[in-house]
């Protein structure tokens, strides 16, 4: 379990005020001329020594990705930081109590990152729902601007840095950083094709690293305690402090920074009191946000929480949005409601996801019904494969996981669904054919 002392996020529930004085006095902004003077490279080994996996779901290596930027400044070229701010992944509000609560500490965070990448700027893509959180971190920039920690000479580090807040539409596929680069350029929100990579040239054709806000907001603290200090809590390549958003069927849904690896059923008993009507009433776990696959209760009890053991357990940390299902829940149902988000979300460039997601949406209607054959299970997971890995980017993956858990885990129930449905209505009627 952390410790107090190891937290990173100390106002993570907005007991206190999130202003710069009191940012301040919590650490924010210490030293940060000291931590700028330590040099690109050594910061970036900083950050590798540490372990940092990225925040936002993926959990590539940070400073790996860092490194990837042009260490060199050619023919007036400016680099780019972007933090992505544009959290729509259901389930998943980490992001949004350190917009609102601590923004200073996301600011300062921006100003060293992108002084580790030779940025002399930066833009934060925020979720356009998020007003309340635009406000804060917009006035927060005021305030440091105001406090001579951005601008020129930021913080006295010598470093020239201005940030800006742009505020999204309301589009899934923007949490996408291609499409996100897209967005911020004025153009409609899709995806590109890569290569090129983002770190060759990414917003306006700039070498550009995008972040997300957890994963930046850490990155001062890490320097101050030293990378071994952060790669000493969690796992091997699990390292580190996360904060995990717990909803659903518990007694205390919450946000709470805990260490990787922490067992599952111990997140849950120790933070949000436990799953209503007690562990034994669990039926099944989404561990990281909507696109992860869905894990039974078998899995749930010996389970870790951290990228390695999800993936051993044909899953993912994802956004650590854990999702609580108890036995209440009609998980076929729950699946196909995330089936049509992605139909919705899907942004229609590649045909496998514009076409596919709403086929399997339409067959998913069908198997909450119980309106379908017992074949049509593997037929289903059979187009989850093709959209699967055939798209620019990982959206159609995302529709297609939590569909796969459903089969992988619940098969039974949909086999039972469907005879339920043929024996007590449709015993003498022939069944529906599939969805072209």
């Amino acid at each position: 379990m952390l410790q107090d002392k190891d937290r990173i996020f100390t106002n993570l529930y907005g007991w206190e005020d999130w202003g710069l004085d009191a940012a301040k006095r919590r650490g924010v902004w210490d030293r940060t001329a000291e931590l700028v003077a330590l040099g690109r490279d050594r910061i970036i080994d900083e950050v590798k020594a540490s372990g940092l996996r990225g925040r936002g779901g993926a959990g590539f290596p940070t400073g790996l990705k860092w490194s990837f930027m042009p260490k060199e400044v050619k023919d007036d070229r400016p680099h780019y930081l972007v933090i992505n701010a544009d959290e729509s992944e259901p389930g998943t509000c980490k992001d949004r109590d350190i917009l609102r609560y601590d923004p200073h500490r996301l600011i300062e965070g921006a100003l060293v990152s992108a002084f580790a990448m030779g940025a002399h700027t930066c833009y934060i893509y925020i979720r356009g729902e998020f007003y309340n959180e635009a406000s804060n971190i917009q006035r927060a920039i005021d305030q440091a601007y105001d406090a001579g920690l951005i601008g020129r000479n930021a913080a006295g580090s010598g470093w020239d840095f201005d940030l800006y807040l742009h505020r999204g539409a309301g589009a899934y596929i923007c949490g996408e950083e291609t499409a996100l680069l897209e967005s911020l350029e004025g153009k409609k929100g899709q995806p590109r094709n890569k290569p090129p990579f983002p770190a060759g040239a990414g917003l306006y054709g700039r070498p550009t690293t995008v972040n997300n806000v957890e994963t930046v907001a850490v990155v001062p603290e890490i320097l101050r305690r030293g990378g071994s200090w952060f790669g000493g809590l969690g796992r091997p390549k699990n390292s580190g402090t996360k904060l995990f958003c717990i909803s659903g069927h518990v007694n205390q849904p919450c946000n709470v920074e805990e260490e990787l690896g922490i067992p599952l059923r111990d997140l849950l008993d120790r933070h949000a009191g436990g799953v209503r009507g007690g562990w034994d009433n669990l039926k099944a776990v989404i561990p990281g946000g909507s696109s992860t696959p869905i894990l039974p209760k078998a899995i749930c009890d010996d389970v870790l929480m951290d990228f390695d053991s999800l993936k051993d357990a044909q899953s993912g940390l994802g956004t650590a949005g854990v999702i609580v299902m108890d036995r209440s829940t009609d998980v076929i149902y729950a699946i196909a409601r995330l089936s049509y988000f992605y139909m919705h979300e899907s942004c229609g460039q590649c045909t496998p996801c514009r076409e596919g997601t709403g086929w399997l949406w339409r067959v998913m209607q069908r198997m909450v019904r119980g309106q379908a054959r017992v074949e049509e299970i593997d037929m289903l997971l059979e187009v989850t494969k093709e959209i699967e890995g055939h798209t620019i980017c990982a959206h159609g993956d995302a529709s297609a996981w939590p569909i796969q858990g459903l089969i992988r885990h619940f098969r039974d129930e949909m086999v039972d669904r469907i005879r339920q449905y043929r024996d007590a209505a449709h015993a003498d009627r022939p069944l529906p054919v599939a969805a072209e």
